[in-house]
């Protein structure tokens, strides 16, 4: 057959379809549901998903380590109300990522963790494959949902199942296994498009009965003693105006959790935040917005609480079940905290009666005279410095830039940063959540800076900064305007610690004296200084914010600045044989 020939039966066959594969869909079908922005680390099967997501547009930010990014998606889920994305590669990989979606599912963020797995064929008869793991099984105790796709036109359905899963009712994290020849597979173009589904009002709103309002202004109405408690639930809900608008129009003092911190700000009149131990002792009547009565707050009862079975609880919360999950709750109010907001202002009018300046006095007059008694203290200019100088430090920081977001966990780096930096505007504080798990502080630092576009100051513990402090180098090598100031006191809790063997080991519970954090920032191009006073902190984080630089800022502690289990101690159980044998013991737990 000549070449003529060849040409004309070329011309004569119809066109070959267009293809397209699972790596593309799976991309198609997130972007179609407005993902911008995927937390990952590229391995097997998964780096050419992120090769490719970034070259259709979306922005892939990949980590030293699978937990960070997912600890990073977990933030972005808080702060945008619409799942984050982990990307993983398969078992260890995916084993990593799920501690950070559990924490998401256990604080009611949504997120999707994406994973490489196996081919069920090879996982369901243990025929050793490489990294064979059945990670469906294993994630779906950790999780709100957990779905597998095998087949590339189920892609569209197996995101969309993803996406409603983890925003419908509480929010929570999503497990998506994606076996590594299902990327491979391909189909056509027109018809893989159509398979694809955008979600529609995947969180609608659930507005509560007019009997549960009723309910709930009458047990309000009756309260001598009211408190307020705001979770960081009411601080996702971005319900803010109708959540400030009913605080104000009750007019009780109210306690923000750390991570509600803002929404109201914390100078507000009626916050009782430096009289938290006089509102929960002598309150009647407890209005919990967003938040549960789990160890956080003591389950409601204990000394803490005043006298048992005093008190009446009102609670707002999307799920049924959380009510009556340690107290009786008098008035459930189950809905969303917008709905629920704007219900009860409806029913309460404009003639609501406030509770009795002789309440709301005794609270404010306390919550002064503690302010009063703490503020020398932050003003100090000890070298090395105490928790008390150097967060004083961070309390005007925050006050002068209030939409800076601030990133805090450790021990006493945490427990005392939440009761002294006040914030001024909602969903500016990340912290270690309701398992006060250690840490999340790189990756949520990337997530706010990522998400947001603003500065980000992260106030770490020297050892909260052990566990996640490579993802400096993902900060440097991103640019991102992150300042981090690590609390270095040469240990957990206390950097003087003693071997009560009198070997030549170190404590348990003490690192590398004069450990130089900031030297490995500058090892990744970024800004590095040690300071050892507050005058020298408060100038490197003006800098810092001035710059929008990448910078460590290795804050000089007292090794005995710090106490054991920060404010916590009680759930460190002591040893009575150790205080009988050891002077040592006496001297940390009694």
């Amino acid at each position: 057959m000549d070449v003529a020939t060849v040409a004309e039966d070329r011309k004569a066959d119809p066109a070959p379809e267009t293809l397209t594969d699972g790596f593309h869909l799976l991309i198609d079908a997130l972007k179609l549901n407005g993902v911008e922005t995927i937390y990952n680390v590229p391995g097997i099967p998964i780096t050419d998903l992120g090769r490719y997501a970034q070259a259709q547009g979306l922005r892939v930010l990949s980590f030293r380590h699978e937990q960070h990014a997912g600890y990073a998606a977990a933030a972005a889920g808080f702060l945008t109300k619409k799942p984050g994305i982990c990307m993983t590669v398969s078992a260890p990989g995916f084993l990593n990522g799920l501690t950070a979606l559990a924490h998401a599912t256990t604080n009611c963020f949504p997120m999707i963790l994406i994973s490489g797995s196996s081919e069920r064929e090879i996982v369901d008869l243990q025929r050793g494959d490489y990294e064979e793991m059945d990670q469906l099984a294993i994630a779906r105790p950790h999780c709100k949902a957990a779905y597998r796709i095998l087949h590339a036109e189920d892609i569209g359905l197996g995101v969309a199942r993803a996406i409603r899963a983890a925003l419908t009712g509480r929010p929570g994290g999503v497990y998506l296994d994606v076996p590594g020849a299902l990327l491979g597979q391909v189909m056509d173009a027109a018809e893989g498009q159509k398979s694809l589904i955008e979600v529609v009002d995947p969180n609608p709103t659930s507005v509560p009965g007019p009997e549960a309002i009723d309910r709930a202004v009458e047990v309000l109405k009756g309260a001598k003693k009211p408190l307020i408690i705001i979770g960081k639930g009411a601080a996702y809900a971005q319900a803010d105006e109708e959540v400030r608008k009913l605080v104000e129009t009750l007019g009780f003092p109210y306690l923000p959790m750390s991570m509600a911190k803002g929404l109201l700000p914390d100078d507000h009149v009626q916050c009782a935040s430096a009289a938290r131990s006089l509102v929960l002792k002598e309150s009647d009547c407890v209005f919990l917005i967003g938040a549960r009565l789990n160890w956080l707050l003591g389950h409601g009862q204990g000394k803490n609480w005043g006298e048992k079975g005093a008190k009446k609880f009102v609670q707002i919360d999307i799920e049924p079940s959380e009510m009556d999950s340690n107290q009786k709750i008098s008035a459930p109010l189950i809905g969303d905290i917008g709905s629920v907001a704007k219900a009860l202002l409806e029913k309460i009018g404009s003639d609501w009666k406030k509770p009795s300046e002789e309440w709301t006095g005794a609270v404010r007059s306390k919550v002064e005279g503690n302010v009063a008694k703490m503020a020398p203290r932050l003003k100090n200019n000890n070298s090395p410095m105490d928790y008390q100088g150097s967060l004083g430090v961070i309390k005007d920081a925050m006050k002068e830039n209030p939409d800076v977001i601030l990133v805090n966990e450790g021990a006493n780096a945490l427990d005392q940063c939440r009761s002294i930096v006040d914030l001024h505007k909602p969903r500016k504080r990340l912290d270690v959540g309701t398992w006060g798990i250690m840490g999340i502080g790189m990756g949520s630092a990337v997530a706010a800076a990522v998400e947001t576009g603003n500065q980000v100051l992260a106030v770490e513990g020297d050892s909260a900064f052990g566990f996640c402090g490579m993802e400096i180098e993902t900060i440097c090598r991103y640019n991102l305007p992150v300042c981090i100031v690590i609390m270095n006191n040469n240990g957990i809790y206390r950097g003087d610690g003693e071997n009560w063997s009198g070997g030549e080991d170190p404590s348990t519970t003490v690192f590398v004296k004069g450990s130089r954090y900031d030297l490995m920032m500058q090892a990744f191009g970024g800004v590095g200084v040690t300071v050892d006073n507050p005058d020298a902190l408060r100038q490197a984080v003006k800098e810092a914010f001035a710059s929008r630089k990448p910078t460590l800022i290795n804050a000089v502690i007292a090794e005995g600045a710090g106490k054991e289990s920060g404010n916590i101690g009680n759930l460190n159980p002591s040893s009575v044989v150790a205080q009988q044998r050891y002077p040592q013991a006496k001297k940390i737990n009694g």
